[in-house]
């Protein structure tokens, strides 16, 4: 079920990358489709986007009717509710400590230089089927960033609005459209004219907001597949281990699921464990599927190679479950979210503690970081000089604008250098 992977030859850190590689290059799936969905949005506007949801989700009806929203909402199992507001009020007060201070630097010459958080006008949200998580995870960033337009963007099922993320949009006051696919994220860009799209999707999404970040921004990092690697021992709770990995498995075929480790008599544990477990659950087709696909044991010789390893994987979740964990902790740079310890499961910060489950997969952990507040402000600089402060700084950055052959820039320096 698991391939297993042993770091005995010295080129092993290139073996793991080149399987890691065939799973992030996506070319499993057929997506050539999309530019054409995408050309026809930008041409003919809502009219295409209807044409893709007819064709692909049978659906009509993209925007729905306050009654819609409130007939949905009413068949919500309070429970549920009551835990889409206490995700909320997690997410809101972990995510308002993320906002940073305005930079006011004053220098001797009395020039202010300024360095301010800006809001981008208008955001689009694109919240998978059945997630009013992602719906939270991105929406209230925008709003604590003070982001004046959102749109959420959701797919029907089955021909209905999804009740707990019509709930989710409602408690926070956004407008939700019925649509999914390449067609949701040309809607987003095309239709409403977004500043910028963020959420998670399939391929067919993945492939859409590459295509239109030439004219409206994404996140930094790319959403796709789960993956989650676990760094365990051979004092970790088999069970944790097994479920850790179901838990990811269970999201889609494609998800990537990872046990790090260097004490050889857990492996055959751990799969057995998985095969007893994962026949208990209502989605074991997908599960099963996924860790066959690309789920992996990787068994090291000592820690620096689990070390080495884990940041070559660069996963979007890493559990650290072992009693030891600091020696491993300082050493870790390239994950989207750690879990550290035994009580500490990653399927928890999927949903209420309060940070993202919004983060970079396929190794974009390497140069980004998950969902955040910054992913809704600009950062813009304002500068005013004095008349003594252009004549100091002035006649160095025209020694600059000179050499580097900048000849109008250095007399547009001088222009205001000259006294009057």
């Amino acid at each position: 079920m698991l391939k297993i992977i042993r770091c005995s030859k010295k080129n092993y850190l290139n073996q793991i990358t080149k399987l890691l590689e065939k799973r992030r290059s996506g070319n499993d799936i057929d997506t050539s489709i999309v530019p054409k969905i995408l050309k026809e949005i930008k041409r003919d506007g809502i009219k295409a986007v209807i044409k893709y949801e007819k064709k692909f989700s049978n659906n009509t009806k993209i925007f729905p009717t306050k009654n819609e929203i409130n007939n949905a909402i009413k068949s919500l199992d309070p429970k549920v509710k009551k835990a889409i507001d206490f995700a909320c009020t997690r997410i809101n007060k972990f995510h308002k400590l993320q906002k940073s201070k305005d930079i006011n630097y004053v220098d001797s010459y009395k020039n202010k230089i300024q360095y301010k958080s800006i809001p981008i006008q208008s955001a689009g949200c694109y919240v998978p089927q059945n997630l009013p998580s992602s719906l939270l995870m991105q929406v209230i960033p925008a709003q604590i960033a003070k982001v004046k337009k959102i749109v959420v963007v959701n797919p029907i099922v089955d021909g209905k609005l999804n009740a707990a993320v019509a709930y989710a949009a409602k408690k926070l006051r956004v407008k939700i459209v019925n649509c999914g696919g390449a067609q949701a994220i040309g809607y987003l860009a095309y239709v409403e004219k977004i500043n910028k799209i963020t959420g998670p999707g399939n391929a067919f999404v993945t492939k859409s907001k590459q295509l239109v970040s030439e004219t409206v921004g994404v996140e930094s990092g790319i959403l796709g597949a789960s993956e989650i690697c676990i760094i365990a021992d051979d004092k970790t709770d088999l069970n944790a281990i097994a479920w850790s990995l179901i838990s990811q498995a269970e999201h889609s075929e494609e998800s990537e699921c990872i046990l790090i480790t260097k004490y050889k008599s857990i492996i055959n544990k751990v799969i057995k464990k998985i095969k007893e477990e994962i026949k208990t659950i209502p989605t074991k087709k997908i599960a099963i599927k996924s860790l066959k696909n690309h789920g992996k044991i990787i068994l090291c010789k000592n820690d620096k190679q689990i070390i080495d390893v884990a940041n070559e994987c660069a996963p979007e979740h890493l559990e650290i479950n072992l009693k030891n964990y600091k020696k491993y902790i300082s050493m870790i740079q390239n994950a989207g979210s750690v879990c550290i310890g035994k009580y500490t499961p990653m399927s928890v910060s999927d949903f209420s503690v309060g940070t993202t489950h919004l983060l970079p997969c396929y190794a974009s952990a390497k140069f980004s970081s998950g969902l955040n507040i910054n992913e809704y402000l600009k950062k813009v600089s304002h500068i005013k000089l004095t008349k003594t402060g252009v004549e100091i700084i002035g006649k160095s950055a025209t020694y600059l604008a000179d050499y580097e052959r900048m000849f109008a820039h250095s007399e547009s320096i001088k222009s205001r250098m000259r006294r009057k």
